[in-house]
């Protein structure tokens, strides 16, 4: 059992709670029993987990087993030490280091039902992980998260996620003349969401590969995507409500799209 502060896997576990160390290290945290099940049940890439018995010992028995059928190793810590590693004020009792899956353009293999999102300029930690979760429940595989992006491992995005991030090939970092030179070269038809659009429910959406991008909350999407030649759309509204927040619209929009292709 780790009981000191001073522990070298406590500190290197804390170290990655800031960005510029999980992108040096290629790592990220994951915490509670129900997002550690879920890296277990689909197959996360984790290095160690780190529990503290004294929290939910009924918890562990079976979490337990599956970590040693996949060789997974682990620790146990004090509430102390938990404490310390975690960036959760009240923490649940686990936490687990993960490597990151680092994919590129060669991972995305395009086929006519093809849905990718496109996340542009996002901020909100909250609004990313509900819409990685949304995506993941829509059917969405690929999603495509532009330079000024909220940090896909921020502990809130993967809070959010609710283990989604685990399911989707996520291609991070990208510039939109990048993505949309992609989506041109593998005859992605690409739609917008924007307050000035035809509105979705009198727009095509059912045929080919299709790829949709989502923007900032306050912004919207960025210059690069404006000037595209792609087309907007939008969700109706009533009341005189001129928006919604960006991660309600973007379901809105993938079940239309669902909808329409009859995938679910």
């Amino acid at each position: 059992m780790i009981e000191s502060l001073q522990n070298e896997q406590v500190k290197y576990v804390v170290s990655l709670q800031r960005r510029k160390a999980r992108e040096e290290a290629n790592l990220f945290v994951i915490e509670g029993w129900r997002f550690v099940e879920e890296g277990v049940l689909r197959n996360a890439p984790i290095k160690k987990v780190y529990v503290c018995l004294e929290r939910e010992p009924l918890e562990w028995r079976p979490l337990l087993n599956k970590l040693r059928e996949r060789g997974i190793p682990f620790e146990e810590v004090d509430e102390r030490v938990l404490r310390k590693m975690s960036a959760t004020e009240e923490p649940q009792g686990i936490l687990a280091v993960v490597r990151q899956k680092n994919y590129s353009w060669s991972d995305l293999h395009i086929n006519p039902e093809t849905v990718m999102l496109i996340v542009d300029g996002v901020q909100d930690p909250g609004n990313l992980g509900t819409i990685l979760r949304t995506a993941l429940a829509s059917g969405v595989q690929y999603v495509c998260l532009t330079q000024g992006t909220v940090d896909l491992y921020n502990p809130k995005v993967l809070r959010s996620t609710m283990g989604a991030i685990f399911s989707l090939v996520l291609i991070p970092g990208r510039q939109p003349e990048e993505i949309l030179e992609f989506c041109r070269k593998q005859r992605l038809s690409v739609f917008m969401g924007d307050i000035e659009g035809v509105p979705v429910y009198q727009t095509k959406l059912s045929a080919g590969p299709l790829a949709l991008v989502v923007g900032n909350e306050g912004k919207g999407p960025s210059q690069a995507f404006r000037e595209a030649d792609i087309q907007r759309i939008t969700i109706p509204m009533a009341q005189d409500v001129e928006s919604l927040n960006v991660a309600m619209a973007t379901g809105i929009l993938l079940y239309e799209i669902v909808r329409q292709r009859g995938f679910l």
